[in-house]
This record gives structure tokens, sequence and C-alpha cells, in this order.
């Protein structure tokens, strides 16, 4: 946990880890009632993992960002694209990622993703974002032949393990001024590549609680991840893709930051 000063300080005396059964406004009242100057500070050498462990539901939003369908000559949806991506893709926001074997058409996108808080089951538009635990920015990584060449159901091109970022941050709603008007980036190899902002979504965060909810009960822990803004390699005249060796930095105002090399496959 980030205290006023920008330090990260050691909550494990509080809970033992941000799990979906330890996530929740119980455990938030109890880091806010906390004297963060009697924990233990981290070095600023420390790794950052994923600020939950795991997620039972790791959903993606498509083609939600008018700029982006507009990029790849897609049609503006009538309703929200729901996907998923394997929970397995979770990984810490400065690890490698690491292609697929024979992976051709690796892709980036920056995106801001949704932790819940509270379980969500038919939820109104009203009440959905007290349902929100925090946001986090998520590089929705995409293999684009396995997405859209092999047949069918894009889970396929974004489940790759390390496919997954997130982090570096879990920053709550009351920290967020308006989460529809947040600046997106994207920097390749240091040149950018994505620049957008959160209000040109075609669903805002709300909608996407609320609808999401009426077709599965939303529970702690699970993650949606909102869409990209322009700028992906598909989307590029020709298209570019990640190659061994590349790197990225992502950033969303007031989330923090994200830096990845790409990395040929190997057996963990």
């Amino acid at each position: 946990m980030l205290d006023s000063a920008g330090v990260a300080r050691d909550v494990s005396s509080i809970v033992n880890d941000f799990t979906p059964e330890t996530i929740g406004p119980d455990l938030l009242a109890k880091l806010k009632a906390a004297d963060l100057a009697k924990l233990p500070a981290l070095s600023a050498s420390e790794r950052i993992g994923s600020p939950i462990s795991r997620t039972g539901h790791f959903i993606c939003i498509g083609l939600n960002y008018a700029d982006h369908a507009a990029e790849t000559g897609a049609a503006i949806p009538s309703e929200p694209i729901i996907f998923s991506k394997a929970p397995s893709a979770l990984q810490g926001p400065n690890d490698d990622v690491m292609l697929p074997k024979g992976s051709v058409k690796s892709d980036w996108e920056v995106e801001l993703a949704v932790v819940i808080g509270k379980a969500a089951e038919y939820v109104s538009e009203a009440e959905a974002l007290s349902h929100v635990l925090g946001y986090a920015i998520c590089n929705d990584m995409s293999e684009r032949e396995y997405q859209i060449e092999r047949g069918g159901q894009w889970i396929k091109g974004k489940s790759a393990p390390t496919f997954g970022p997130l982090g570096p941050w879990l920053v709550t709603p009351d920290e967020v001024k308006d989460v529809q008007n947040l600046a997106m980036e994207l920097d390749l190899n240091g040149q950018p590549a994505q620049r957008g902002s959160t209000k040109t979504m075609i669903f805002g965060v709300a909608h996407l609680i609320s609808y999401t909810s009426r077709f599965m009960r939303l529970e702690p822990g699970d993650v949606i991840t909102t869409g990209t803004p322009p700028g992906v390699g598909m989307g590029r005249k020709p298209p570019l893709y990640l190659k061994t060796g590349d790197t990225m930095r992502l950033s969303i105002a007031g989330l923090g930051e994200q830096r990845q090399k790409v990395v040929a496959h190997h057996t963990a």
C-alpha cells in the first residue's frame, strides 16, 4: 500500500494476500484505518506483482472505443462485446511478456481494468460503481492470428501465459476523480503507439458492469478490462506486431505505469 509520500508499505500484518476471499469493503476499511507509518517500508527495487493474486473471471470488452473500432474497420457495436482471457494469463505489471510458440501476430492493448469488490448480479447502472474495489492498468495482450484466423472464439488469442499484466496499483474509486476522462498511453520501443482517453468509450464503466451482471454473477476479485483506444499493431498499415526484444511502456492518468520486455517462449 502506498502512503501519502508514495512509499510502499508492507501490509501483510493486516492481510496475508489480496485474494477473492480477502478483498472487499471490510479489507478496505482496515487498510484505511491503519497507521502506515508504523508498517515496514519496502525497497524501491522490490518486484511488484499483480495487485490481486488470482481472479475467477478475467472478462474483456471488445471494440469499446469508437476511434479503435474505426482503425480496425469494424462497425460500432450495438451492445458490449464480451469475451474472456484465461485467469492464468494474469501477471505482474513489469514482468516479461512471453510470445507463444510460433507467434507472428502478437499485439498490445493498453486498457483500463476494473476489479470487482462486491458481488454483482442484475445490478442497475446507478448502483454499478458501488461494486468496484478499484481500477488498474491492464495490457490486454492479443495474438491476432489465434484470435481471428483460428476458427473463432477470441479467447484463443488472449490467454497465453503472461498475456494479462495488471497493475502496478489497484487504485480505489475515491482516488479517481472521473473514470470516464483518463488519458491513456502506450509506447513501443520508446516511440508513441497508443494515445487515447477513456472519454471515447462507447459503453462506460457503469454500463459495462451492469450489462455484464445480467449474464453472469460478478464476484470479488473478478477483472473487467474495458477496451483499448487506437494505435494497436493490427490497425497499422502495414500491420506491426511484437518481436523478441521489444519493450512497452503503458500508463493511465492516476493509475501508474507498466513496463514490459518481450521475450521468446520458454518453459517456466
